[in-house]
């Protein structure tokens, strides 16, 4: 009944954890209310706390309710070498094994105040609170990987498919900087570690540098006629970039 009284006594609001003595941090212990006081980080990138230290249990931020929380449970099984040929099976091709199901938990900045927010914590099973931390999120690089007939959410309905476009934005207040990969044609690869593949259009980092430098956003059709030509007609294209924010 440890956590039903403490909620019973409002130990998540400013007067109810005034109202009680705390003690020292105790590491590994369930059921266990903890209160600990932090400035709002500077900037305006989303933040969120890093629990991963913790087990299981919920999360108040001024008297505001975070959510529950559970990177105690970590996900089973041996991830290794992967190769999907054979029968298939529940345990072929894992992947994150012993990772948290979620460590992140998002803090909506319009909650915090500059000075003194009181963060509250109720632990069920036990963990360590002194390796919680508040982390913000910024974007290094972006990437997209449109294929030049892919609807949009406008256009679906219509089948206007030949007007695709490739959509690139950077966090507020950065902008982009620096093309580091495009290729419209036959491109490989995922996010961070693209190729060109046996069909590139040579004009595809002009377009995305010419639409995007130095813009906190940009958009660029995904046609032939853009990048100045079909490079290989009667095969279905796609365009993919990656672009660094700064």
């Amino acid at each position: 009944q440890v956590g039903l009284k403490g909620e019973a006594m409002s130990l998540h609001s400013l007067s109810g954890s005034s109202s009680v003595e705390w003690g020292e941090p105790v590491q590994k212990q369930p059921l266990t209310w903890y209160k600990a006081f932090f400035n709002a980080p500077d900037g305006d990138e989303p933040l969120a706390l890093d629990m991963n230290s913790m087990g299981k249990g919920q999360i108040w931020i001024n008297g505001q309710g975070i959510g529950r929380y559970w990177p105690g449970y970590k996900a089973p099984g041996t991830c290794g070498y992967c190769d999907y040929r054979g029968e298939y099976n529940e345990t072929k091709c894992q992947t994150n094994c012993g990772d948290s199901s979620q460590r992140w938990y998002h803090v909506p900045r319009p909650w915090l105040n500059p000075t003194g927010n009181l963060l509250v914590i109720f632990e069920e099973i036990g963990g360590d609170p002194s390796e919680i931390s508040m982390v913000k999120r910024t974007t290094g690089s972006v990437c997209a990987d449109v294929s030049e007939w892919q609807p949009s959410m406008t256009n679906w309905r219509t089948k206007d498919y030949e007007k695709a476009k490739v959509h690139l934005q950077c966090d507020h207040g950065r902008k982009i900087t620096e093309i580091k990969f495009a290729s419209f044609g036959t491109p490989q690869g995922s996010c961070g570690s693209y190729s060109e593949g046996g069909c590139h259009a040579h004009k595809s980092y002009d377009i995305f540098r010419k639409n995007c430098i130095n813009q906190e956003h940009c958009a660029v059709c995904v046609v032939p006629e853009v990048f100045g030509g079909d490079p290989c007609p009667g095969t279905m294209k796609r365009a993919v970039v990656e672009v660094m924010c700064g």
